[in-house]
């Protein structure tokens, strides 16, 4: 329908520009030569005025058989204006005759077969009509057809002629009107194909579930799926135009990881970077050359995000060693304490014994205390390594959090330029937990952050909620955070910090952290570390909406840990 209206407008816009010229151009001659007007006048005044109605009429009409309709009687029209223009003009010598010839051709853009012949006929039919009447002077009364110079053989034989190019252009722009219909709806019909086709990879593009990217030789990026978007953070519009290696903040480990990407072959590797939200991203990555028309011309990513499947499988190997470890310590504990208490008890007697110097009695005094002190050690160990029983309810963690923030505050001011952020999720966040456990970790995490900021700093804590997707299963995890701006953790020590006795403090028994380990742990969560040497921590705690979800997740988090 819309094609048609375009050539409607065409016809409209032409019979203006024709009648423009010729008819001016006529006018202007017969001025010159002082010979009457007024048809000339009105037929361009008729024009002009016409269009007008005819656009209006044009905007109301929506279906396709109306435009066909309404395309027949603007073409009817013109035949009966130039039929009055040439009867005007001298009939069979008319020179305008020749815009029979414009309508038969302009009519074949009407999609109909075999229209040009038909307004050939129509040309015809009315061109002998005027022939017979001027031939025979019916009309020369009126003044309007004079009784022509030619004769009859010539009067008939420039009728032939005209009849005859009529036809032929009415065939010929019938044929060509045909064939450029056809071809008009073979090319729609491969464009709709090929619209097809690339709406169809495009939707497969858009919808599995890797990320994916292209480059142009340069390396910047052309394209960025959905699920890269969501993997990132990013969206298309801030990474366009951007080299990836920046994007994704890739910096090959050795010369020969630059020559095979330059070699044309697949490349596969894992790179960290960080999302838009600055937290860390794990990939596994794939680069391949893409190709176009023979020619390399940049580069296809695919990549998954493993971030999560990588913290949980440093999460699980740290269980099993402290399990292993936890079993093996427990036992020894217990040992310990039994001949400990004996030794304690003896020396609580030595003490009673008057005759002891004063050397004797203070020997006696340290023993005692260190003794005490060493048993004191051992029940707290025991109870990390014995799982405390949790009262799971549904809870708002940013209130429960509120509540320790209280102490937390207290705590920061008997601390040396000590400033705390916080940065709280808008809404509730709830969750199922045992709050006064959940209490003791964010006191733990945020006692433990002051001390690793022995000259003062800023500590932030933040919460939120996003979905993680593992091995397929996606669910919604609620994120407390404890970001410090310490001295932070050396590499050798990250994978220490939560073991039972581990500790870089001159005081400290070393089991606050790792009970915040237990603790998290017994509630189906998992905290991930983040630090650096002398640029600070970052802790957070990450717990599933349901314990029933968090099962899930670490059983699905061991499989691939047991496949690697």
């Amino acid at each position: 329908m819309g094609n048609i209206k375009a050539r409607i407008h065409w016809l409209m816009g032409l019979r203006v520009v024709v009648v423009t010229l010729l008819l001016g151009l006529s006018l202007t001659f017969q001025v010159t030569k002082g010979e009457r007007v007024e048809t000339f006048y009105a037929l361009i005044i008729f024009t002009y005025a016409v269009t007008i109605p005819y656009a209006l009429v044009l905007r109301k009409l929506t279906s396709t058989d109306a435009l066909v309709q309404f395309a027949w009687a603007q073409v009817g029209v013109d035949f009966l204006l130039e039929t009055l223009l040439i009867a005007r003009t001298g009939g069979i010598e008319s020179p305008f005759a020749v815009l029979y010839v414009i309508t038969v051709t302009v009519a074949s853009l009407v999609p109909r077969r075999r229209v040009g012949l038909l307004t050939a006929s129509l040309c015809i039919i009315l061109f002998g009509i005027l022939t017979n009447v001027q031939l025979y002077g019916f009309a020369e009364v009126w003044g309007w057809l004079p009784h022509t110079r030619l004769s009859a053989a010539e009067t008939l034989q420039a009728f032939g002629v005209y009849s005859l190019a009529f036809l032929v252009v009415g065939f010929l722009s019938g044929a060509l009107a045909d064939q450029l219909q056809h071809a008009d709806h073979s090319l729609r019909e491969k464009e709709q194909g090929l619209s097809r086709l690339q709406e169809f990879h495009e939707n497969i593009v858009h919808s599995i579930s890797s990320g994916v990217f292209t480059t142009e030789e340069g390396g910047r990026i052309t394209s960025f799926n959905p699920a890269a978007q969501e993997a990132t953070g990013y969206s298309f519009e801030q990474v366009q135009g951007r080299p990836w290696r920046e994007v994704f903040n890739w910096h090959p480990s050795q010369p020969s990881d630059e020559h095979i990407l330059e070699s044309s072959a697949n490349m596969r590797f894992e790179v960290e970077c960080k999302r838009a939200d600055g937290n860390r991203l794990i990939l596994g990555m794939t680069l391949s050359p893409l190709h176009e028309q023979g020619e390399e011309t940049g580069l296809v990513g695919v990549f998954k995000d493993l971030t999560q499947i990588r913290d949980m499988e440093e999460e699980m190997r740290r269980k099993d060693w402290l399990a292993s470890l936890g079993e093996m310590s427990a036992g020894m504990a217990h040992e310990i304490r039994n001949p400990l208490g004996a030794l304690a008890g003896a020396m609580q007697m030595l003490r009673k014994d008057l005759h002891a110097d004063e050397t004797s009695q203070r020997l006696m005094d340290i023993a005692v205390r260190e003794a005490t002190r060493l048993d004191n050690i051992i029940t707290e160990f025991l109870q990390y390594a014995r799982p405390p029983a949790l009262n799971l309810a549904e809870h708002d963690l940013n209130k429960v959090l509120a509540e320790t923030l209280d102490l937390v505050q207290h705590e920061a001011r008997t601390r040396t330029n000590i400033k705390i952020v916080t940065s709280l999720a808008s809404g509730a966040l709830p969750g199922q937990v045992d709050q006064d456990q959940m209490k003791q970790v964010f006191w733990n995490l945020a006692a433990n952050a002051f001390d690793a900021m022995p000259k003062g700093g800023q500590l932030t804590i933040a919460t939120g909620c996003r979905k993680i997707d593992v091995s397929g299963r996606k669910a919604d995890v609620v994120e407390i955070s404890f970001q410090d701006s310490g001295e932070g953790i050396s590499k050798k020590n990250l994978d220490k910090i939560f073991l039972p006795f581990f500790t870089t403090k001159k005081q400290g028994s070393g089991l606050g952290l790792a009970a915040v380990h237990r603790i998290v742990d017994l509630h189906g969560g998992w905290i991930k570390v983040e630090s650096q040497d002398s640029q600070g921590s970052r802790l957070v705690v990450c717990l599933p909406r349901s314990a029933e979800a968090g099962v899930r997740l670490w059983h699905e988090g061991r499989e691939p840990w047991k496949r690697s």
